[in-house]
């Protein structure tokens, strides 16, 4: 069920470093194909890498779970196994603020997401991503621009989703790690109901 796959869908940080096969990254990447786009133009790119060597580059530009600030992200042994990076196409789009951060973008990476988590894996989509070197690393060409990171992985983390108390809408880990995500009651969020 649609419920069960997104309550596993969580920003997993710590991993399994089991390998996942270029062919199971073709087949997120074909979810993100089949998804809504701004006005068709489908106008979003992909980058994947399973490459342990750019992976542990690609790793080092990024910033893990600002919340927890005394946690620099995952350690060697629980880092992502690979990464789709998501770049706009500048030659068919000139605002990628508008259309494709916010709308076109997100909604690819919760289909890839949706998409691990049906295969046993997890991710976290980043967006504070050190972009200019990441371009040079993966030698990206000036009309491409980075939008966003997904991480990918087998998670290696227990995730508690739990009610936000006194409007603390923080992550936070415990003794054990586990990954505590306050999140607000459907009171909160629906504002008005016209039956």
């Amino acid at each position: 069920m649609l419920k069960d796959l997104i309550k596993l869908n969580r920003s997993y940080r710590k991993f399994y470093e089991a390998e996942i096969n270029i062919n199971t990254l073709k087949e997120l990447i074909e979810l993100a194909k089949l998804s809504p786009s701004p006005r068709n133009l489908q106008a979003l790119k992909f980058i994947i890498s399973n490459n342990k060597k750019t992976n542990n580059n690609i790793f080092e530009q990024l910033a893990w779970a600002g919340y927890i600030t005394d946690w620099n992200g995952p350690e060697k042994g629980e880092r992502p196994s690979a990464y789709i990076i998501i770049l706009g196409d500048k030659n068919l789009s000139d605002n990628f603020e508008r259309d494709f951060i916010y709308t076109a973008s997100g909604i690819v990476s919760q289909s890839i997401l949706l998409g691990a988590i049906e295969k046993e894996l997890g991710g976290c989509i980043i967006a504070a991503i050190k972009k200019n070197k990441i371009k040079e690393i993966l030698n990206i060409s000036d009309d491409l621009e980075i939008l966003l990171v997904i991480a990918l992985g087998k998670p290696k983390e227990e995730i508690i989703i739990e009610r936000v108390k006194n409007n603390d809408i923080k992550y936070w880990r415990d003794e054990n790690e586990a990954h505590h995500v306050p999140k607000r009651e459907i009171e909160e969020l629906i504002i008005k109901i016209i039956d």
